[in-house]
């Protein structure tokens, strides 16, 4: 039987409040507290909780017939006990039910996979006992940032455990091959790579509600079909997702949640289809070959490239600016900073810079709540470079660091003395009122 996996990511980034260049050196909170609470309410409301419940009736109805995945960043994750633990709850739910699996990715959602081993094993670790702790699960395959793959990154997932990586099935990859197989890793052919069938997955993700395509509408029943017809000898069809493609990419008026409801029913009652988790089919399946990706992919935009995230001279100074800190933050061991960094290196800070289509506002502007690339740029800089005061005064990169480390010691120091004789004078003042 042709297996079917069902993946979906989930992403929500700390969100950064403009801020301006004299707030350097004076106000060290970055975030826009209430862009991202209304944020996480309004997707919560319109899909985590309408899609969890319907996935819930689905794994109660069919048992493990039914599977699905779930790459949920650390920062989601954190915004949602802040915001909404009633989709913690959901998930937990979920869980319970063994027809679920949570894959590991960055905590930050971050390109430290890019950079630097020890930040990207550290986020990696991170992540994974935040999964242990909220959902008793220890992930066994690995979702990077974005999908981005390598060769090389490939392989360090594989000496950190994993047995399976998520990726792209990218055509200038592939070639003539298709993605519905189960492929190895080029350098460590222990590592299983499952790779997505883009075309599939952006029929449901983007193409769903478009009436202008030659496909529409897009019935259940339709969707099925194409997935029966796949050519016999092929294995698997890898159908990864944004979360939020239901009811917030697409509304539910689109009768979206109806789709995905009749799709699950029609898979699980097949004769040549099944569900399976990504780790079920590393499992079961055969790999065909290994293929070869000596540069990295990603899913986004036409290229399948890092041209989202590093295609411009902001976006490299900025990532190369975050990542010089890298060394010190080795060392540091306040709670706040390191709180920071982690929210530093989420990659939408470097989606927001993009260039890319920006003239038609369509699809990087859409994500970011500043009115321009430029604007993202400047705003990133300034937080970046007051953090990296704080930084330095905690962690000092040399001797003239050092120094101005001291000073600030002694001030905050005399502040807090100056602070003590004014309290006490305060309460002296307020005895001697009560003696009158």
């Amino acid at each position: 039987m042709k297996q079917i996996c069902l993946f979906f990511q989930i992403h929500q980034p700390f969100r950064h409040r403009r801020y301006r260049f004299f707030d350097i050196g004076n106000d060290h909170y970055y975030y826009d507290d209430y862009s991202n609470e209304s944020i996480v309410h309004n997707i919560t409301k319109n899909c985590y909780l309408p899609a969890n419940k319907l996935l819930l009736e689905l794994a109660e109805k069919y048992k493990n017939k039914f599977k699905v995945a779930f790459s949920i960043t650390g920062v989601a994750l954190e915004q949602f006990e802040l915001y909404a633990p009633e989709v913690i709850e959901s998930f937990q739910k979920l869980a319970k039910t063994g027809c679920v699996e949570f894959l590991a990715e960055t905590y930050s959602h971050s390109l430290s996979s890019l950079k630097d081993a020890d930040t990207f094993t550290d986020q990696v670790k991170r992540h994974d006992k935040q999964l242990v702790r909220l959902f008793g699960q220890k992930p066994k395959v690995f979702r990077n940032t974005e999908m981005i793959y390598s060769d090389e990154i490939g392989e360090r997932v594989a000496k950190m455990g994993y047995s399976a990586m998520l990726t792209e099935g990218a055509k200038h990859i592939l070639g003539w091959k298709s993605p519905n197989f189960l492929y190895v890793n080029a350098i460590n052919p222990r590592l299983k790579i499952l790779m997505r069938n883009y075309k599939m997955s952006d029929d449901i993700a983007f193409r769903f509600s478009d009436k202008k395509w030659d496909k529409y509408p897009l019935t259940a029943e339709k969707f099925v079909e194409w997935l029966e017809d796949a050519a016999d000898e092929e294995e698997i069809v890898n159908l990864f997702l944004g979360y939020d493609t239901f009811g917030s990419r697409q509304p539910k008026e689109s009768g979206i949640f109806e789709f995905l409801k009749a799709v699950s029913e029609q898979i699980v009652e097949s004769n040549c289809l099944k569900f399976s988790t990504p780790s079920e089919a590393a499992e079961e399946l055969q790999p065909v070959s290994a293929v070869s990706v000596p540069h990295p992919i990603s899913w986004s935009d036409e290229e399948r490239d890092l041209s989202a995230w590093l295609g411009n001279g902001m976006q490299m100074e900025a990532y190369g600016k975050l990542y010089d800190m890298r060394g010190q933050m080795a060392k540091c061991t306040d709670p706040e900073l390191q709180k920071d960094w982690n929210y530093l290196q989420v990659s939408d800070h470097f989606f927001y810079m993009s260039t890319k289509y920006f003239a038609d506002a369509d699809p990087h502007s859409v994500y970011s709540n500043f009115d321009s690339p430029y604007e993202a740029f400047i705003n990133y800089m300034n937080v970046l470079s007051d953090f990296k005061m704080r930084l330095n005064a905690k962690v000092p990169e040399n001797e003239i660091e050092n120094e101005i480390a001291s000073l600030h010691r002694l001030l905050e120091e005399k502040e807090q003395k100056i602070k003590k004789m004014e309290d006490d004078l305060r309460r002296l003042q307020k005895n001697k009122k009560l003696k009158k």
